[in-house]
Parts: structure tokens; C-alpha cells; sequence
């Protein structure tokens, strides 16, 4: 017991050194602990602050225009491989501008230059303006339709004071143009993709389709064909010689075969060969013909039932150079098959490029590939903002001489 004040001595300095050494050195978090950087006001401090030099050397970058280019959409997953002009661009491309304004130097030669004669050395607005766009664009081709549509938007923008020179109404009808050229296209998703050709004789049809299969099969997509046309044995062997040319099967039947049981045929094996796209072309038809249009309805519900929802883009091509008449046919077509979207082949050989204003118009179909030449790479994607400005805007030269 006499020891007991020294133990208990001992034991207090243990304790005392304890706390200095550990508890000290390690205290327990505070629930008044800073809040997380994020959470907390910003407050820079100057040396944070980017230093003019620094600023300079590395300017902001803007974000490029968020657009969907043909090969884009190809190159995706869902296989969206027709989406000719769903939207257009907010900024419009020279280069594709450059292209088409040559492609289309007919229709500015002819349509366009007609329309700029009526604006030249005017500066006021003369009323009588009106009959003379109309007289042009009715003999263009644009259609009375749709020419009265337009001339009474602009006859009720002029009442209004709205339009107070010559360049306001030449800006107005570009408007009007790209009012009726932007029509939103579908955006299919299956694979494989079946699309199906249709038009008249004559308007460039299988090589229509052996252009596309060339695109596609570039793009790295494996492309099949069907030679639906089995009543015309050149039709077949123009489509092999595309097929042989991209890498592309072509399943074909005998000669007058029933074309149903060949898209049929070539349906299933398009899902049996892990195709991306399948393109079937048919034998042209006469729109008048109420038989041969009804056996394309068969040939689509033939498709139909080799798969559930296809055909899943209904494509008619038509011969620019036939004018108001392809308006007729594409109206037929239109009633006949659920059309998805339309091409305009040789239209590089027409001064009445205005049909596409009233085709698109009429018909509330958005055009999807336009035809400028012979070559693969002639078939353009169609892009309303870039064929407006081809059409109504100036060449370089002009732009110098203004």
C-alpha cells in the first residue's frame, strides 16, 4: 500500500503522454468541417486569372454545327441509310453549292435567269411584277398549284409594306423555296434495310440503284440486289453488272417470273446473309395502267410478309426532264404505295429545274437524291439549304461584279 501514490503517479503521466502523442496529432473531424470544393462559393485568386498572353495563345474554339451528313448516318448501328434531307444545315456548304450550281447551270441558265431578268435595274416595287413571276414560273414548270400558293404569300407581303425593294422579293422567294423544300424525311432503323424502287420506263431506275449500292458499299455496308424487273432480261443483266461491279449479290428469278416470289426470295436471304441493305427494283410501269400498279401493291405486301414491316423506305424515281407530267406520275404512285421519299434523275438536263418546287409542294414528299450527271458519285444527297442557294444564289463572278 505504501507504493500505491507512486503507482498511481506513474499511470497519470502514462495517460498524459498518451493524449499528447496520439489523440493530439489525430483529432476528429469537426461537424463544422468545410463543405466540398464544388459546393463552396468560386473565388479566383489573381493567380488563378488567365494572363492575357496565356488568352491568346489559346483561342476558344467554336462548336462545329451539330449536322448529319448521309454517311454518317450509314455508318451507324441502327443502319438510318436513307435520310436524304431530314433536316437541312444551318450553314450552307460551298463546296456541295459549287457543285450543284454546275450540275443545275441548265435551270439557271433557263428557270433562274428568266426570274433575274424581271428584278434587273428595277429598284421599286411595280405590282405588274407579279404576273411576270408568274408567267415564268408556270412555263417552268413549278405548277399552278403551287405558283398561286406562292404569289399570294408575296401578293400579301407587298400589301403589308413588307416587301420594299426588288431584293426583298427575290429574299422572299428564296424563303418560299425553302418553305416547300424542307420536308422532314423517315428514319427507318431496320436491318436489313429493304427499300423499294419504283417509277415509269425509262427513267433511270436500276442505275439509280446500282448509284446507291456503290454509296453504300463504300461506306463499308454490305449491299444486296434484287432484280425484281423480271419482264425485261436487260434490266436483270444491267443490275449483275452493277452487283459485280460493288461486290453485291443479286438474287434474280427466270426470265417473266413472278416478281413477287423473287422479292420474297430476296428478302429472306438478305436476313439470312446479315445484309445491311437490300434494294429491289421493279419492272417500270405506266402510272395509267391500274394493273401494273396494282402488281407492285402486291409485290410490296409479298415483302411485307417475308418480313414484318418491310418495305421500310418506298422510293419513285423521276425523270426531271418530263415536267409537269412527273408531277402526274409520282401523284399516281403516291396513291398506289405509301412513298417515303422521291428522286429526281437528269435533272443536270433540264432548264425547268422548278418541278421540284412542285412536286415537294403538291405532294408533301421530301426528296432525297437528285440526279446531276452520269457518273456514281453525280447522285447527290439532297439538301434543301444547298439547292436553294445553288439555285437563287450568286456565282462568284457575280459576286465580284456586285
Amino acid at each position: 500500500m505504501d507504493n500505491l501514490p507512486i503507482v498511481i503517479g506513474v499511470i497519470v503521466v502514462v495517460a498524459v503522454l498518451a493524449y499528447f502523442l496520439f489523440f493530439r496529432k489525430k483529432p476528429t473531424p469537426s461537424i463544422e468541417a468545410p463543405q466540398p470544393k464544388a459546393d463552396l462559393p468560386s473565388k479566383k485568386t489573381p493567380a488563378q486569372e488567365p494572363t492575357p498572353a496565356r488568352a491568346k495563345s489559346e483561342p476558344a474554339v467554336p462548336a462545329a454545327p451539330a449536322t448529319t451528313t448521309s454517311s454518317e448516318a450509314i455508318g451507324d448501328e441502327s443502319v438510318n441509310l436513307i435520310e436524304a434531307a431530314s433536316q437541312p444545315p444551318p450553314v450552307v456548304s460551298k463546296k456541295d453549292v459549287a457543285g450543284l450550281r454546275k450540275g443545275l447551270a441548265a435551270t439557271r441558265g433557263g428557270f433562274m435567269a428568266r426570274l433575274k431578268a424581271i428584278f434587273t435595274g428595277k429598284k421599286e416595287i411595280d405590282p405588274a411584277i407579279l404576273e411576270q413571276l408568274e408567267e415564268v414560273m408556270l412555263t417552268s414548270d413549278v405548277g399552278v398549284k403551287t405558283t398561286q400558293a406562292i404569289l399570294e404569300r408575296l401578293r400579301d407581303q407587298m400589301n403589308k409594306s413588307q416587301l420594299a425593294d426588288t431584293d426583298a422579293v427575290w429574299a422572299a422567294l428564296r424563303a418560299e423555296a425553302m418553305r416547300i423544300l424542307t420536308i422532314p424525311a423517315p428514319k427507318p432503323s431496320a436491318k436489313p434495310l429493304v427499300v423499294l424502287m419504283v417509277g415509269v420506263n425509262g427513267v433511270g431506275k436500276t442505275t439509280t440503284i446500282g448509284k446507291l449500292a456503290t454509296k453504300w458499299t463504300a461506306d463499308g455496308k454490305k449491299v444486296m440486289l434484287a432484280a425484281g424487273d423480271t419482264f425485261r432480261a436487260a434490266a436483270v443483266q444491267q443490275l449483275e453488272v452493277w452487283g459485280k461491279r460493288v461486290g453485291a449479290e443479286v438474287v434474280k428469278g427466270k426470265e417473266g417470273a413472278d416478281p413477287g416470289a423473287v422479292a420474297f426470295e430476296a428478302t429472306k436471304k438478305a436476313q439470312e446473309g446479315a445484309a445491311d441493305i437490300l434494294l429491289v427494283d421493279t419492272a417500270g410501269r405506266l402510272h395509267t395502267k391500274v394493273n401494273l400498279m396494282d402488281e407492285i401493291k402486291k409485290v410490296k405486301r409479298t415483302i411485307t410478309k417475308a418480313f414484318d414491316g418491310a418495305p421500310h423506305e418506298t422510293l419513285l424515281v423521276i425523270d426531271a426532264t418530263t415536267g409537269q407530267n412527273a408531277l402526274t406520275q409520282a401523284a399516281l404512285f403516291k396513291e398506289a404505295l405509301d412513298l417515303t421519299g422521291l428522286i429526281l434523275t437528269k435533272l443536270d438536263g433540264t432548264a425547268k429545274g422548278g418541278v421540284v418546287l412542285g412536286v415537294c409542294d403538291e405532294l408533301k414528299v421530301p426528296v432525297r437524291y437528285i440526279g446531276l450527271g452520269e457518273r456514281a458519285e453525280d447522285l447527290r444527297e439532297f439538301v434543301a439549304v444547298d439547292f436553294v442557294e445553288a439555285l437563287f444564289g450568286k456565282d462568284d463572278d457575280e459576286e465580284v461584279a456586285a
